[in-house]
C-alpha cells in the first residue's frame, strides 16, 4: 500500500510590531556606539520624528484656516502645546539630507535649535551625541528610513509614539542590565503601584523619577478612570544628567507638563522641591545606596524632623523619610525598597518603630523575584497614608468609603504571582494586577469582604506588630500552609550565624589544642 505523502503547510509568519521593526533596524548600530549612549540617540530621533509630525499637522491646520501669514510664529503653535519647529529642525529637511556625510551635525543642530526655541524644552534633547559618537552614515541613514515610515500621530487611540518610546526604554533597560538600567521600573510593578494608590487629583511626586514611567503611568490610569489630566501636578527630581533628559523627552512626547527641577540634581544634597506637599508619592529610589551623606551632613535636616537620623551606610530610610515629609496631610506613598529595611537595626529600627507608632505605614508588598532587570532580588513594595481615618474618596468612575484602618497593617505576599517575561524575567498580568489592588482595596473599605488568606495577605494589628518587635517582614505574620515558607527568613539567618559563630570557635579550640599537643611532645609549630 503507497505511503501517503505528508503536507506541510508553513505557519505563517508573525507579522512585527512597529516597536520590533525600529528595534531592529536601531540594534544595526550596536557594535559603534554602546547601548547607554545609542538609547539617546534613537530616542532623541523619534521625539524630533514625533515633534515634526506634531508641528506639520498644525501648520496645515492653519493653511486651512487662510493663516498662512502666522505659520512661521511660534505663538500660534506653543498655544496649541506644539512645539514650533524651525526649517532646518524638521524632519523633512533631516530625510533630505539624511545621504550626506554631515547628516549627524545635521540632526545635532536640529535638535539644538528646537530646545533654544521651545523654553520647556530645556535641558532635555540629547547635545551633541551624533557628532561626537562618530557613527557609520549608512547605518544612521538607514535608521532614519525606518523612522521616517512611522506616522506617530496617525491613530491617536494608539498613542504609537509612547508605545515605541516605553518600549525601547524597556529594552535599553534589559540590554544595559545590571549596575545601569536604573533609568527605568518594569511597567508592570508601575501599574501595580498607580492601581493601588489611585493617583487620580492632586500633586505627585518622584524623588528618583528615572525616564519619568511613575508620571507616565499616572496618567494612564486618570486616562482608564475617565478623570481630568489637568487635575494632576506633576513634580520629580533626578540626578543622572542623561537619564534627566530620558524623563523630560519622555514626558513631552505625551504632552505631560512637568516640575523636574531646573537641573539634574541629587535629591539629598540639593532638593529642588522643599517646600512640596504631595497628595501622591510614587517612587522606585536606588537600593541599598551607599555613602549617600557624609557623617556630619545633613543632620539638621528638617525632613528628619521628629524621627531619628537616617545612617550613613544605608540611604533606604533617608528616602523613606524624604518621603514622609513630602506627604500632605492625607497623601499616600507607594515606592519599592530592597527587603532588607523590612527588618535592619539600630537607627533604622527606631525609624521604623517611630513610623509604625505614628500609623503611617498602610501595606507592605512582598514581590516575586526577577522582575527587575538590574537585579535578581526581591523587592517590597510600601503603602505609606498620612490618614489611615474613616474617609470616602470620589474617583471620577467610583467612590470608596473607607473604613477606620488606624494600627493595622495589610501584609501581602506575592512570590507566588506573574507571568514569565523575555525567558528569566517576570511580570505581573493584567489579572494578578485586579486580584492583589481588590485584596487592597477590600482590606481598606469592607470588613465584610476581606479576610486574611493563607500564603498570600494577613492584617496585622499594632499588638501583633509589638509582639514582633515592629518588625515588617510579611513572613512573620502571613501564615504558610502548603510550603516550607513558614520558615522565617531573618530567624533562620540569625540561627545560621549563630551555629556558624559556633563552628568558628571551635574550629579555633581544637587547633589550639592540636598546637598545645605537639608542644608537650617537644614539636613545637609555628603559624
Amino acid at each position: 500500500m503507497a505511503k501517503q505523502a505528508t503536507i506541510r503547510t508553513a505557519k505563517p509568519k508573525k507579522e512585527k510590531s512597529i516597536e520590533e521593526t525600529l528595534w531592529d533596524s536601531a540594534n544595526k548600530l550596536r557594535g559603534t556606539v554602546e547601548s547607554s549612549e545609542y538609547k539617546h540617540v534613537v530616542l532623541g530621533l523619534i521625539f524630533l520624528k514625533f515633534a515634526s509630525d506634531k508641528f506639520e499637522e498644525r501648520r496645515q491646520e492653519l493653511i486651512a484656516d487662510n493663516k498662512q501669514a502666522f505659520i512661521e510664529m511660534k505663538e500660534f503653535y506653543n498655544q496649541s502645546n506644539i512645539f514650533y519647529l524651525p526649517e532646518e529642525s524638521r524632519w523633512s529637511f533631516i530625510i533630505a539630507n539624511s545621504k550626506q556625510n554631515d547628516i549627524a551635525l545635521k540632526i545635532d543642530t536640529a535638535l539644538h535649535t528646537v530646545e533654544k526655541n521651545n523654553p520647556a524644552l530645556k535641558g532635555a534633547l540629547p547635545d551633541n551625541y551624533f557628532s561626537r559618537l562618530n557613527m557609520d552614515v549608512s547605518k544612521l541613514a538607514a535608521l532614519l528610513d525606518t523612522i521616517n515610515n512611522i506616522d506617530t500621530i496617525k491613530d491617536k487611540q494608539q498613542d504609537i509614539v509612547g508605545r515605541v518610546y516605553e518600549y525601547f526604554l524597556s529594552k535599553f533597560a534589559l540590554a544595559e542590565g545590571k549596575g545601569k538600567g536604573e533609568f527605568y521600573t518594569p511597567k508592570s510593578i508601575v501599574n501595580l503601584i498607580a492601581e493601588m494608590i489611585e493617583p487620580y487629583k492632586g500633586v505627585i511626586y518622584d524623588p528618583a523619577c528615572g525616564s519619568g514611567g511613575m508620571f507616565v503611568q499616572s496618567i494612564k490610569f486618570i486616562e482608564n478612570h475617565h478623570g481630568n489630566k489637568k487635575e494632576i501636578s506633576i513634580y520629580g527630581q533626578e540626578y543622572t544628567a542623561t537619564t534627566y533628559k530620558l524623563a523630560k523627552m519622555n514626558l513631552a512626547i505625551r504632552g505631560i507638563a512637568a516640575n523636574l527641577g531646573d537641573v539634574p540634581a541629587d535629591t539629598f544634597r540639593r532638593d529642588q522641591h522643599p517646600d512640596l506637599k504631595a497628595d501622591y508619592i510614587m517612587a522606585n529610589p536606588p537600593f541599598n545606596q551607599k555613602d549617600w551623606r557624609a557623617s556630619d551632613e545633613l543632620v539638621d535636616d528638617p525632613r528628619w524632623k521628629g524621627y531619628d537620623v537616617p545612617p550613613t551606610s544605608n540611604a533606604n530610610y533617608g528616602w523613606i523619610l524624604n518621603m514622609v515629609a513630602k506627604l500632605s496631610d492625607n497623601g499616600v506613598a507607594g515606592f519599592i525598597l530592597a527587603n532588607g529595611a523590612l527588618s535592619g537595626g539600630g537607627e533604622e529600627y527606631k525609624i521604623r518603630r517611630k513610623l509604625i507608632e505614628n500609623d503611617i505605614v498602610e501595606a507592605v508588598v512582598i514581590l516575586p523575584q526577577n522582575m527587575f532587570y538590574t537585579t535578581n532580588i526581591s523587592v517590597t513594595l510600601w503603602i505609606l497614608n498620612k490618614n489611615k481615618k474613616a474617609r470616602t474618596v470620589q474617583l471620577p468612575d467610583a467612590t470608596r468609603n473607607y473604613r477606620n484602618r488606624e494600627n493595622e497593617i495589610l501584609f501581602l505576599d506575592l512570590r507566588e504571582k506573574g507571568i514569565p517575561f523575555e525567558k528569566k524575567f517576570t511580570q505581573f498580568s493584567e489579572e494578578n494586577i485586579i486580584e492583589i489592588t481588590e485584596a487592597y482595596h477590600n482590606w481598606q473599605t469592607d470588613l465584610s469582604v476581606y479576610e486574611n488568606v493563607p500564603e498570600f495577605s494577613f492584617s496585622a494589628t499594632l499588638a501583633d506588630l509589638i509582639t514582633k518587635d515592629f518588625s515588617l517582614v510579611p513572613s512573620k505574620y502571613i501564615s504558610f500552609v502548603n510550603r516550607d515558607e513558614n520558615i522565617d527568613f531573618d530567624d533562620k539567618m540569625r540561627d545560621l550565624q549563630s551555629e556558624f559563630s559556633h563552628l568558628l570557635k571551635a574550629e579555633a579550640q581544637s587547633k589550639t589544642d592540636l598546637l598545645t599537643v605537639f608542644e608537650e611532645l617537644g614539636y613545637g609549630i609555628k603559624l
